[in-house]
Parts: structure tokens; C-alpha cells; sequence
């Protein structure tokens, strides 16, 4: 292994090791460098090649837990591809998702309407990013306009991720029932953006 291809290897250790201190009591900001640095089997001295401090590591962590959910999506469009229901596939890989990767959402999550505005900016902005890729989704395959796509696409995701929070702590019959509601209301948005659609194409 090369040297840059350990320091990689390191890098990604501390990112596993936050990930794993996190839990549905700890914040971002209630984890130490210490620990952080002990969960991962290094020196904390050794912390600072890699991340100037904690918040850049927290923001390495809203970073990689936004693009593992977007990654999810897709693999979830492949999923639609193959001859799945849209509504049915997306929620049951979200949920899938949550349920094995409860401390990537939690960042999410947490520091969405957390104290820091760093870390509020930094999830508001993969949310967007997570906006702008359902948007085009829905403007190829729906076939309506981007403005009428955006906002299904908004109110789909900010649908979503509540339903993702009530999911984190619920068991396997709740998070049933959370589904099964999930995608009732998510139909009732599509068939509202569509009847919107039609009606701005009338006038």
C-alpha cells in the first residue's frame, strides 16, 4: 500500500469512527477529538493530518452522508428500471437504507436544525442537491414543467425525511405502517403536481 493510499485509508477510519459515536443521543458536536481518534485506533495528534479540526470532519461527515443518500436514490431509479413501482420502490430503499445506516441519516437529520450554521448550511445544501436530481428524474418521466417538478420534488423529500425520522426509533411493524402511509401521501403530491400540470397547460 502506498502512502497516499494509507492516508486515505486513515482518513476514512476517522470518518467511520464519528459515524459510529454518533447515536440518537450524540451530536456532532457532543463528540471529542480523543474519542474520535480512539474509535479509530490512532494517535489524536495524528487527527490533524487529516481534518484541521472537528468541524471540518463534521462537515466531511454531512458531505458523505448526503452523497450516500443520493447514490441511494439512484441505485433506487436502477431498482424502478428494472420494472419496480416508483413510490413503492423509492420508499422501501429509503427505509432499507435508514435501517442500516441509522447514523449516516442522523446527521442529516440532527444538523439540519442544529446549532451549528455551518453545518446547517451544509445539510440545506445536499437536501438541495437531493431536490435537483428528483426534479430532473420527475421532469423526464413525467413529462411536466420544472417549476410544477420542483415543487412535487420539495414536498416529496421534506415528506421523506420526516417520515425517515419517525422510522430511526420505530420497530419493524411501525416502520410498516410508516411506509404504507408514506406512499399514499406521496401518490396524493404526484397526482396533485400532475393535476397542476394539466391545469397550466389549459390556460
Amino acid at each position: 500500500m502506498s502512502r497516499q493510499e494509507q492516508k486515505l485509508k486513515t482518513r476514512q477510519k476517522l470518518i467511520d469512527a464519528a459515524f459510529t459515536l454518533l447515536d440518537e443521543n450524540r451530536s456532532l458536536s457532543a463528540i471529542s477529538l480523543r474519542e474520535v481518534a480512539r474509535e479509530a485506533g490512532i494517535a489524536p495528534t495524528s487527527f490533524y493530518r487529516h481534518f484541521k479540526d472537528m468541524d471540518e470532519l463534521g462537515l466531511t461527515l454531512v458531505d458523505e452522508a448526503g452523497l450516500a443518500l443520493r447514490q441511494l436514490m439512484r441505485q433506487a431509479r436502477r431498482r424502478i428500471a428494472t420494472g419496480g413501482g416508483v413510490i413503492h420502490t423509492s420508499v422501501e430503499t429509503f427505509l432499507e437504507f435508514i435501517e442500516a445506516n441509522k447514523n449516516v441519516f442522523r446527521v442529516l437529520l440532527r444538523e439540519h436544525t442544529g446549532t451549528s450554521a455551518a453545518y446547517r448550511l451544509a445539510v440545506l445544501r445536499e437536501i438541495q442537491h437531493f431536490i435537483k436530481e428528483l426534479t430532473d428524474y420527475i421532469v423526464e418521466q413525467q413529462k411536466v414543467d420544472y417549476v410544477i417538478a420542483t415543487n412535487q420534488a420539495d414536498a416529496m423529500v421534506r415528506l421523506v425525511f420526516s417520515a425517515g425520522a419517525e422510522a430511526l426509533e420505530a420497530d419493524a411493524k411501525m416502520r410498516l405502517e410508516i411506509a404504507q402511509r408514506v406512499k399514499l401521501q406521496l401518490r396524493y403530491i404526484q397526482l396533485g403536481s400532475a393535476a397542476a400540470h394539466g391545469s397550466s397547460d389549459d390556460q
